[in-house]
């Protein structure tokens, strides 16, 4: 019999097409919860507000951009579901549209609580959101890798606390 892994704290993260900004988030996080000694407490997934890429791995731009900063890109995009308001303690949106869209699917104010925007855990940046690269070039990717890199640091501290 397999044993299934209760883990203590899941978080989502959510962008339009689930292809770059959250995919990065997912592979960002990913490493700096093992680099923690943290992967058998905290689950990490993505997904995003459409469904336009559902089954499509991330963009070969972010995957590329990723792998040189040391991260893999491993997810596969889908779309966010009402069951994952229930299964995860954060959702976090990377912009004021995706957090938007996410209020809009919430049913409760439990599940409005979970919703977060990425900036809330920026540590050294002052911008208001995480911005979509997926139609500028390479410094959009890299922009968006080192935004990512600082929330999630930010993001690990706080559920550090939590646990």
């Amino acid at each position: 019999m397999v044993k299934k892994r209760i883990y203590m704290y899941k978080i989502l993260f959510v962008c339009l097409g689930n292809i770059c900004r959250s995919a990065a988030a997912e592979a960002i996080m990913k490493a700096k919860v093992e680099k923690a000694g943290l992967s058998d407490k905290i689950y990490i997934d993505s997904a995003g507000i459409l469904d336009y890429h559902e089954g499509e791995p991330a963009d070969r731009r972010m995957r590329t951009q990723c792998q040189a900063h040391g991260y893999n890109v491993t997810s596969i995009s889908r779309p966010v579901t009402i069951n994952d308001f229930d299964k995860f303690d954060l959702i976090i949106g990377m912009d004021n549209s995706n957090i938007d869209a996410l209020k809009d699917g919430a049913m409760t104010d439990k599940e409005v609580e979970k919703i977060h925007a990425m900036k809330e855990y920026f540590r050294n940046s002052s911008e208001d959101y995480v911005p979509d690269p997926y139609l500028g070039g390479l410094a959009g990717f890299e922009l968006v890798i080192a935004l990512l890199e600082d929330g999630c640091e930010g993001l690990l501290e706080e559920v550090r606390r939590e646990l």
